[in-house]
């Protein structure tokens, strides 16, 4: 793997990117303006710090603050990876919570306006590897929100600040991912190795351009994949452009961030940070507030695959004769609670598997972002639509090593061995003379496996692109979607009275419905 880019200073980095952003309030009358000015603070903003914020605040918008549990909580709840007995605010397994933790609101005035503001100080020439990073990530940011909510504001946000302009349109998806797809492609061709970059402001690369240039074509693979069932045309031809430009495909290039049991919230690991404050806040307390636990059907598919990865996720906890609980990771004791199949907590609660304290809920864990497990599957589905000379099966036994090397970056816990690699490759070969669906289940499924607790946007997309792996959604009394799975996040209705006109632009060109059940514009009803 590669070398560790740690969160040191955290707190330092974190009060001089407030810092940068703050704009003093100067007094107008002669002689009084050094008493407006405060001594410990800069009218001057500082690119790199600015990008570091832009990069915690990004990465931890699900988690923390309002946005809350979106992930964990709900994603993984809709895609039966967890489950909760109980009805909570934002319990995704039972499809009841209307608008709950929602990182729309959350997202414009954290990630989104960190990255417009940075790239619009980035005018110099000599920074044009600085704006090329900050361009990327910006795409970063914004498919996340643009996969989750469809039409967004995205040309005019955050032009309050600049033109006054406070009611921004929402774009179309389509707009917004040719115009992704096409800053992907300027922002690779434009670095210069002459030039400085962000160095180690960069949590993820320390500033390396070419590990850059591999994720923004990365990005661009993803991307393009997400237009097969929309635009094959286009999918193809920017799968094509993405693979020829060089992706992520091997360990040293994985983009993460490695975060620290530090005494501040930004310094610790996201997921683990949602999951201690919710149900796990006591691990000797196996009978949690919140009702939650590891779904079903991810427990159950991980026994019958015999996938090593089950031992690092999942553990049961134990009552000791001498007191207290111990977390047992013995595979046939682990057992998933059904989705949407209790109202109260059942008396064998005790009996259902949880996250693993000592990978899943530690605070000094790294935060993926983007991975060689991910790009490989995206390869082994480029082959087999024929848009990619490799073979079909290479790149997913590929992206399988991979998926479960990643977890090494766990520390010890999560080091899973060659031998147990290659026994679960012969035990679960891939299927090359099944059918293409057979084939597309395979790989997809392999990704929900393979991103559980590190990347549930990616598993919702590809569900919704491909309709696997299959789920069988509940029925919970009281559901707003008529028991089926969500299929997007509902916008706040807070929209519909601070950007009324565009608000309602949006709802009617996506089938006049704020709903789980609208569509966004690439996920095609079949």
């Amino acid at each position: 793997m590669k070398s560790i880019l740690t969160i040191k200073n955290i707190n330092v980095v974190y009060k001089c990117v407030l810092i940068t952003t703050v704009f003093l309030l100067l007094s107008c009358d002669k002689g009084f303006e050094n008493l407006n000015k405060d001594p410990n603070k800069t009218t001057e903003l500082i690119p790199e710090y600015l990008f570091t914020q832009a990069q915690l605040s990004a990465i931890g918008l699900d988690y923390k603050g309002e946005g809350y549990r979106n992930a964990n909580q709900v994603m993984s709840g809709w895609m039966q990876q967890y489950a909760n007995c109980i009805v909570v605010s934002g319990g995704g397994d039972k499809y009841t919570e209307e608008n709950g933790f929602n990182n729309f609101s959350a997202a414009y005035p954290g990630p989104v306006n960190d990255i417009e503001t940075l790239i619009r100080e980035l005018s110099d020439p000599e920074e044009i590897n600085k704006l090329s990073i900050a361009r990327i990530w910006r795409v970063w940011v914004y498919h996340r929100i643009t996969d989750l909510f469809g039409d967004i504001p995205y040309s005019e946000a955050t032009k309050g600040a600049t033109d006054k302009l406070y009611t921004p349109k929402y774009d179309e998806q389509s707009f917004i991912y040719m115009d992704m797809l096409k800053e992907l492609d300027e922002a690779a061709n434009a670095f210069d190795l002459s030039l400085p970059s962000f160095d180690q402001a960069d949590l993820i690369y320390g500033g390396e351009i070419s590990k850059w240039k591999k994720f923004a074509y990365s990005m661009m693979l993803r991307l393009g994949m997400r237009l097969t069932k929309v635009d094959n045309a286009a999918a193809k031809l920017w799968v094509q452009k993405a693979i020829a430009g060089g992706v992520i495909v091997n360990d040293e290039d994985v983009a993460f961030v490695q975060y620290l049991d530090g005494s501040q919230i930004t310094s610790r690991n996201p997921v683990a940070f949602q999951l201690l404050a919710g149900n796990y806040s006591n691990q000797q307390d196996p009978y949690n507030r919140e009702g939650g636990k590891i779904a079903h059907k991810i427990i159950n598919h991980l026994q019958v695959t015999k996938d090593p990865r089950l031992n690092i996720l999942a553990v049961v906890m134990v009552e000791q004769p001498t007191g207290g609980y111990f977390a047992d990771t013995t595979a046939a004791l682990q057992k998933g609670l059904l989705n949407g199949a209790h109202s109260t907590v059942p008396d064998d609660f005790v009996t259902y598997s949880e996250p693993n304290p000592n990978t899943v809920l530690k605070y000094e864990s790294p935060m993926l972002v983007l991975t060689n497990c991910d790009m490989n599957l995206n390869l082994a589905e480029a082959a087999l639509r024929g848009w990619y000379p490799g073979d079909a099966k290479t790149a997913y036994e590929d992206a399988v090593r991979a998926g479960m090397k990643q977890w090494a970056l766990w520390g010890n816990y999560g080091v899973i061995s060659d031998e147990r690699i290659a026994a679960y490759l012969a035990y679960n070969p891939y299927n090359e003379n099944g059918s293409f669906e057979a084939q597309l289940e395979q790989i997809q499924t392999q990704r929900w496996v393979s991103a559980m607790f590190t990347d549930e946007w990616e598993i919702f997309a590809n569900w919704r692109r491909t309709g696997y792996p299959e789920l069988v959604p509940v029925n919970y009394p009281g559901n707003l979607t008529g028991g089926t799975i969500p299929r997007r996040f509902i916008v706040p209705y807070d929209e519909e009275r601070l950007n009324g006109e565009n608000f309602l632009d949006a709802k009617a060109r996506q089938g006049g419905n704020n709903s789980y059940t609208a569509r966004v514009w690439w996920d095609v009803a079949e």
